[in-house]
């Protein structure tokens, strides 16, 4: 087992505080026994930077050189802090705050502000764009649905970089900054829509960073309280962080230097939120006495994806650059990155999702595969091909897993059969703990086969299903566990927003993909224009595209595959070209240095699709125009176009869909998608042919379903069944 691979989902706390160190690698262990001063960590992708970091603060609580309750570890998502007190619980250091900056200081200024300023602290407004319409409005700007976003966006950034409304427009000017709008309107807004905030005695998010900031400035008995409770403090992911935030966190050290910073400069990829890497570069230069820790040795991916990953950093550039991490996999060969190239956007989806479904048939849990884009607005094309390949997926940016009703309902559920013990007669044929947590569940929904459908049923039947795996898991690594100790277990792992895994494909913008792997992730739509994003112009804004490539190729464990379409649509000019980034990387590209030489991989044209016939443009079959988006084409007519489908048979195909799904144990979109149904109710078709022509009915599906479909449309009841092939 290496350094950084993981143990049983629930392992053993460490019985000493020695035991803490065992199973690091020589640079975690440097990491973890630098307690004291200043201390630097460059950390890049897959080195086991938490693993490092929290065996560093849970070897200083159980050595009695830290106390719990005087370190503050900071992180910038609740996932991650989620995680990090998880991790600090197994490790047996329970007590040590783990939070993002906004939770902290929200705490603080909470505690604080009576004292401080006096009375309630203003609501905090959880949704800004409302008020940022308001203010809009009030100042006679029209702004449509996406430019209201991305004048909300240029707001929160004006404020994380400590711009004032009046000064907003000279800053963009001096930033190279592309506003959504003239910047005078810009901030216009901003003013407007900070009066409001004051008229209606509201705050948002930003505020409770500088409301924070204010009073740690202006009060120094404050600020001394604050300094007396913290004397440690850790800061994950340091190449994210604000100016703002910097700020805060200098008022939170004062005149000390227990600071242990980690990140890396080649994952900056959200300076459109105000972060720069700067901080993380310059750390040295603000202590000159830092100890400074590089973590290179990749657990995470095969040499093939590390090669693949340097190389693309070989051609950075840049003060970013200057400071790559050149990685050292420390794990066993595997396949060489795929590089696909593909005619058209829903040939891309339908490729893709084959290789999908052919992982999963080769033995790749569902949940360890990823489609990673660059803008969420390609998911759509994507989500529909997996349903036409019967594959299941989920979205990424749900709620929080404990926050969601069936499973606040299924903790209730199973908290009072714990407490009833052997007088629930629920319990009474169940003999082991994953037996009763299923009995338990079953009154809320779960059973051993998934329903049909793919919404709301669909999602609260997953939901259960993960606390079920979640117990069964638990069982085999508590011997002996109860009912009690699992729901101790449920109770910690919400408080630490610590989720069980819900099964399917993750969809996801590779964004979104930030701190998260999978076995297999599919890099697509990697074109000119996409990546890097048609809006990058400037050197930093193209490096930055570079940076956010990087990471989704670091996301990968064990399979890798890129793709690009050449032109968006069927039958469309052959006129996108690959990203330039790929150049000296995929085969045939020429060479750009000797870590990108070679162009290690394989390069096919369309694969499965190139035995297909080039298919001609898609035009609506009402006004002829040329149909782009995925729906829009598998009915052959634009959304908006008025439809002539026989709404009759439309409801018996979802009621045999229902049976079908239920019959085979899947999703209803793995059957069909409502939008083939329509397709389906539409057109009527009379024979294989014509029920093959319509999009998401496949040889597959036309072999499995395609007499019960004909029968339908033909008036019968589709009662022939299906077979298993």
């Amino acid at each position: 087992m290496t350094a950084a691979t993981h143990s049983t989902l629930f392992p053993q706390v460490p019985e000493t505080a020695d035991a803490v160190l065992d199973g690091l690698d020589p640079e975690q262990r440097e990491v973890a026994l630098a307690l004291t001063g200043p201390v630097c960590v460059l950390a890049g992708a897959g080195t086991g930077k938490t693993r490092a970091i929290t065996h560093r603060i849970a070897y200083g609580v159980r050595s009695g050189r830290l106390q719990p309750a005087s370190v503050l570890a900071v992180t910038f998502t609740n996932r991650a802090a989620g995680e990090m007190r998880g991790r600090l619980r197994q490790l047996g250091a329970g007590g040590v705050q783990a939070r993002t900056f906004h939770s902290a200081a929200l705490r603080q200024l909470q505690f604080f502000w009576p004292k401080a300023v006096g009375g309630d602290l203003p609501r905090l407004l959880e949704r800004k764009i409302q008020l940022v319409a308001d203010a809009a409005a009030r100042c006679r700007i029209r702004l449509d649905r996406n430019e209201l976003r991305d004048a909300t966006g240029e707001i929160e950034w004006a404020k994380v970089t400590q711009t004032v409304p009046a000064d907003y427009p000279a800053i963009v000017a001096k930033a190279h900054r592309d506003a959504p709008r003239d910047p005078a309107e810009i901030s216009q807004i901003y003013a407007m829509y900070e009066q409001l905030k004051r008229d209606r005695s509201v705050i948002d998010f930003e505020d409770v960073l500088l409301l924070t900031v204010g009073i740690l400035q202006d009060r120094h008995d404050i600020a001394d309280q604050i300094r007396s409770q913290y004397q440690h403090f850790v800061v994950d992911e340091y190449q994210d962080v604000s100016p703002l935030q910097q700020r805060l966190l200098d008022l939170w050290l004062g005149d000390r230097d227990n600071l242990c910073v980690v990140g890396d400069a080649s994952q900056t990829i959200y300076s459109f939120t105000g972060a720069t890497p700067d901080h993380l570069l310059n750390f040295r230069t603000r202590h000159p006495g830092a100890t400074v820790v590089k973590l290179v040795r990749d657990y995470r991916s095969t040499p093939q994806v590390v090669h693949l990953a340097n190389g693309l950093l070989s051609q950075a550039r840049g003060r970013a650059a200057e400071h790559r991490l050149e990685l050292i996999s420390q794990r066993d060969p595997g396949p060489d990155p795929v590089y696909t190239e593909y005619a058209d956007e829903p040939t891309e989806a339908e490729g893709t999702a084959r290789r999908v479904r052919d992982l999963i048939a080769a033995g790749v849990p569902a949940g360890e595969i990823a489609v990673l884009y660059r803008i969420n607005a390609q998911s759509e094309v994507y989500e529909q091909a997996l349903a036409d390949a019967g594959v299941p997926y989920q979205l990424r940016g749900a709620e929080r897993f404990f926050e969601r009703q069936e499973v606040r309902e299924a903790g209730i559920a199973l908290r009072g059969a714990a407490r009833a013990g052997g007088n629930d007669s629920l319990l009474d044929d169940a003999e082991d703990l994953p037996a009763q947590v299923r009995a338990v569940l079953s009154t809320k929904g779960w059973t051993s086969q998934p329903p049909a459908g793919s919404g709301a049923v669909r999602d609260r039947w997953e939901s259960l299903a993960a606390l079920v795996r979640l117990a069964e898991d638990f069982a085999r690594a508590r011997s002996g566990a109860t009912l009690s100790d699992l729901v101790a277990e449920l109770d910690e792992r919400a408080a630490a927003q610590h989720a069980p895994t819900v099964q399917g494909v993750t969809l996801a913008s590779l964004h979104s993909a930030k701190g998260l792997e999978w076995d297999a992730v599919f890099l697509v739509g990697l074109t000119e224009g996409m990546m890097p994003i048609t809006y990058a112009k400037t050197d930093e804004q193209i490096e930055e595209e570079r940076r956010l490539l990087y990471v989704g190729v670091t996301r990968a464990r064990h399979h890798l595959t890129l793709s690009w379409a050449l032109s968006r649509s069927p039958g469309g000019r052959a006129s996108r070209r690959p990203s330039r980034f790929l150049k000296g990387l995929r085969p045939g590209s020429g060479s750009l240095g000797t870590v990108a030489s070679g162009g290690s991989g394989s390069f096919e044209r369309g694969a499965a699709a190139g035995r297909r016939k080039p298919r001609g443009p898609v035009l609506c079959r009402v006004c002829g125009a040329t149909l782009t988006e995925a729906g829009a084409m598998k009915l052959m007519r634009c959304e908006d176009c008025p439809s002539d489908m026989d709404e009759a048979l439309y409801e018996r195909l979802r009621d045999w869909r229902a049976d079908q799904a239920r019959e085979l144990g899947q999703p209803a979109y793995c059957v069909f998608t409502d939008k083939t149904l329509m397709a389906i109710a539409e057109r009527v078709p009379a024979t294989g042919g014509e029920l093959s022509s319509i999009s998401g009915v496949g040889a597959r599906k036309l072999d499995r379903f395609g007499t019960d479909v004909l029968a339908i449309c033909a008036g019968g009841d589709g009662g022939a069944g299906h077979d298993d092939r």
